[in-house]
């Protein structure tokens, strides 16, 4: 897989963006990792494999605190600067841009979509609201892309599962089933890491066929 890394710098320090070109680009995702973990997260890597063929170039951003080397995430203000300094970056490259994001990833491109104009959203493990406390719900962040969104959702995601999500016909939810947060799915599901992961997969190259 054909890859090249190059670093951005932004008001709230160096980023890196991991390309994963198709060779006849229509499309690009820029996708960013949540608040525990960096682009390695089995469902980036596994679009990153999958999509070049699709048409879809993928670019997998670093937040700078994670390029930093530090452990825990800054304030939502503070990721949002880091992604609207990366996405010259991202648009440059030519073709239309899907922002897309893991969790708090997901948050960012959702509050930053209208801003920049993205094409699209690629909401994937979406923390509808904190576990265990539905009450404090982010659903408004979610409605408020003003662009098509879809979600990947796994079935026992503690953060929100995909029955708890508002019915709105403003995105596109898909269940991963089983599947927690990181979208690991149990032994005793009737489905195989790898099957799940399928399901991302297909999904998402679906999805961006009905956008161009």
């Amino acid at each position: 897989m054909t890859r090249t890394t190059e670093t951005v710098e932004t008001e709230t320090g160096e980023a890196r963006i991991t390309w994963y070109p198709a060779p006849h680009p229509r499309l690009t995702l820029a996708a960013s990792h949540g608040a525990g973990g960096g682009i390695e997260a089995r469902d980036l890597q596994a679009l990153a494999a999958t999509l070049p063929a699709h048409g879809v170039t993928v670019a997998l951003v670093e937040q700078p605190w994670r390029v930093a080397g530090k452990k825990l995430a800054p304030a939502p203000k503070t990721l949002d600067t880091g992604w609207r300094g990366v996405w010259p970056a991202l648009a440059q490259a030519g073709p239309p841009v899907i922002a897309g994001g893991r969790s708090a990833g997901a948050r960012v491109a959702c509050r930053t979509a209208t801003e920049l104009g993205a094409a699209a959203v690629l909401a994937l493990s979406f923390p509808l609201h904190p576990p265990g406390k539905p009450e404090k719900s982010r659903a408004d962040e979610l409605l408020g892309a003003g662009v098509p969104t879809l979600v990947v959702q796994g079935g026992n995601d503690p953060f929100g599962r995909p029955a708890e999500f508002p019915a709105k016909d403003t995105y596109e939810i898909v269940e991963v089933p089983y599947g927690d947060h990181g979208f690991a799915v149990p032994k005793r599901a009737g489905l195989t890491q790898d099957e799940a992961l399928a399901v991302i997969t297909d999904a998402v190259a679906a999805w961006t066929r009905s956008l161009a």
